[in-house]
This record gives structure tokens, sequence and C-alpha cells, in this order.
């Protein structure tokens, strides 16, 4: 099995940047582990916390709470939108508390789309977070970048 594999333009771990701009940022990258592995770790507490966050309350059906606290503070709040096991999950997105120095972000004011294809025997992920306020894609871009590198590393075992 191989590490994570980035986009054609990208060098970075958490994959490279496809889409920027118009308040979008797109990630993809590739994961070796299969579709069913990476999709735990989106909607178990346990195995999100693994990778991104401290805590995690989730309730992966439509409408149910995504609720995740950083480590310094910040508390990431929407909602499941749209919940396909194993190939798309979609949530709102923002915080109750902002990460320090950031721009807030409102509760459930953005949307998170992550999709999982099967790639060999691994998972292309392609994470697309739409409706962000344009002085806050970059700083977002950065933050999912690291954070999918973490998921990579920590799926792949």
């Amino acid at each position: 099995m191989s590490g994570p594999a980035v986009g054609s333009g990208g060098g970075t771990p958490g994959g490279d940047p496809a889409s920027e701009g118009d308040g979008v940022l797109e990630r993809s990258l590739r994961i070796a582990a299969p579709p069913e592995t990476v999709w735990q770790y989106w909607v178990d507490p346990g195995r999100m916390t693994q990778w991104w966050g401290v805590s995690a309350e989730l309730e992966a059906r439509p409408g149910g709470t995504c609720r995740v606290a950083m480590a310094q503070g910040p508390v990431m709040e929407g909602e499941f939108v749209e919940v396909v096991p194993h190939e798309r999950l979609v949530f709102t997105f923002g915080w109750t508390t902002p990460p320090p120095g950031g721009t807030p972000v409102p509760p459930a004011s953005t949307r998170v789309e992550v999709t999982l294809v099967p790639d060999g025997d691994g998972t292309l992920l392609t994470l697309r977070h739409h409706g962000l306020p344009a002085d806050q894609v970059g700083e977002h871009t950065e933050g999912w970048s690291h954070f999918l590198g973490v998921l990579a590393g920590t799926a792949a075992g």
C-alpha cells in the first residue's frame, strides 16, 4: 500500500487546489484504504477525533447533528444534509466559537460535500466547501489541507 497521493497540481499532503475563489474550495486526494474504511472516519465520533477535533457529536442522517470541538476551543457546528453510505456526505458547516484570530463563519452557514470513489485498493476523496466568505477561503484551505492529510495517514493505518 502506498501513502496518500495528491492531485496533479499539488505537493501537499492534504490534496491539491482544484478550485478556489467565489467562496468555494476543493481538495482531492487518494487514500490507501477502501471507501468503507474512509467513511467510518467521517461518521464515527471515535474515529473522527483521530484526525479532526478532540470531541465530536455525529448523527449521520439527514437533519442529524454534526459538531466537532477543536483543540484550542473552536467548535464547528452544522447538520447532515445528505448521507449516502460509503459514497457521499454533505453537511452544513460554521463555527459557534471561531478559531483564534479567525473571522466568524456562522454555524450552518456553509456547506461541505465529501465524495468517496473506489480507486483500486484505495479511495479518491474529494471535498468541496461551498459558501465561504472570500476572505475565509485561504484559511479554510489551509485547515482542510492539513486535516485531510492527517485523515489519509490515519485511515491508511
